[in-house]
């Protein structure tokens, strides 16, 4: 059972320094992509939410 462990970690190791990690450019440009999408996702969602709230609101008048 511990050699199973043993063997597990060491293959492991192996295969994260095979791993093409990004660099810090990606990362801080990968994060500000994500941000404004959320940021437009956020300001679209709450635009039809405000236009579908008064669509309601109008018909039950």
């Amino acid at each position: 059972m511990l050699k199973q462990f043993s063997t597990f970690f060491t293959e492991a190791k192996a295969e994260l320094k095979k791993v093409s990690w990004p660099t810090r450019k990606e990362i801080i440009d990968s994060t500000i992509v994500v941000i404004v999408s959320v940021i437009i996702m956020a300001v679209f969602i709450g635009l039809v939410d405000f236009v579908l709230a008064r669509m309601v609101k109008f018909i039950i008048r």
